[in-house]
């Protein structure tokens, strides 16, 4: 979307053009560093007219790109008609998920209107993948993995969050395994947020020497608009996307999404879950459309740099 059609701006100057929403808590891996989308204490899920309400008025506000995720949004039993729900008022809509699920829904997904996904990866070799997740689904994932890409879903980002000690040495093994699949690695830094921060000072693994080795090794490099984050188009093939939130100032400088935690709060920023502005129970006392748009203004006028100079 060009900025003209962009009405909403933080007080720091900052446009608003993608909503992250959280489906719900519920997941069937069990990941020791799951940050919960910054999210504690939900009361309930948001139902899909609700969802769909969300939306709607976040498109009429210049908002067209919606992300779902959760937990895992797959468990959500009607997750084919949220997506049919929020269609009519999108530009993209794409997931992150983690993939146990995807194989028997890829096509319906597809369907009804979702265009890519992300696919939370966070090791090639199944013993490691079991020591993190706490499950045996690495081969569902593979297979989930696959059937996006055969159905259409692409971009595939593989969502790696790098952990030292335990998968930081398999960066270039799953260079190679997205590049042979047509995927996009996403190497991301551990961020000490719910049941990470108590695990984040053994295994923070800072990205810098990783991005100086991806930087010698491309071809070209892009920076995203989102968060100025950093994609290596690598020589010989391969595409790796580096995400660095740890204080980094810039990532937050430019970060232009709002959330809607799964209760259906709106939600400013991952790292606060203290100034969250209620907008599905607005919907739930009979509010007019009015009072929803106020939300929204709201939730945008409490965003604030998390990280800063």
């Amino acid at each position: 979307m060009s900025a003209e059609g962009i009405r909403l701006r933080d007080p720091y100057g900052r446009p608003i053009n993608s909503l992250r929403i959280s489906l719900t808590q519920s997941c069937n891996f069990n990941c020791f560093f799951c940050h919960r989308e910054g999210e504690s204490n939900p009361r309930g899920e948001a139902t899909a007219g609700e969802i769909e309400a969300i939306a709607a008025t976040a498109s009429e506000l210049g908002i067209k790109t919606f992300k779902l995720t959760g937990g895992e949004p797959l468990l959500r039993s009607e997750i084919v008609e949220i997506v049919q729900r929020i269609n009519p008022h999108a530009d993209e809509i794409s997931m992150t998920t983690n993939g146990s699920l995807l194989a028997e829904k890829a096509a319906d997904l597809r369907e009804a209107g979702l265009k890519r996904v992300n696919v939370s990866l966070h090791s090639g070799r199944p013993e490691v993948f079991r020591k993190i997740t706490g499950c045996e689904l690495f081969f569902d994932v593979e297979e989930g993995i696959r059937a996006a890409l055969e159905t259409g879903l692409k971009p595939v980002k593989l969502n790696m969050v790098v952990l030292n000690g335990l998968n930081s040495g398999e960066v270039p093994g799953m260079i190679e395994f997205s590049r042979g699949l047509g995927a996009i690695l996403q190497l991301i830094e551990f961020q000490p947020l719910q049941l990470g921060a108590r695990e984040w000072d053994r295994f923070y693994y800072d990205l810098s020497p990783v991005e100086e080795m991806l930087a010698s090794r491309s071809a070209e490099v892009r920076e995203r608009a989102l968060h100025r984050r950093r994609q290596y188009l690598l020589e010989g093939g391969g595409v790796v996307e580096v995400v660095r939130p740890m204080h980094n100032s810039e990532f937050c400088r430019f970060c232009t999404r709002l959330r809607v935690t799964s209760d259906g709060r709106l939600k400013p920023c991952l790292m606060r879950d203290d100034n969250l502005v209620e907008a599905a129970s607005i919907l739930r006392c009979g509010a007019p459309r009015e009072a929803l748009v106020e939300a929204f203004s709201e939730a945008v006028a409490r965003r604030e740099p998390y990280w800063r100079d």
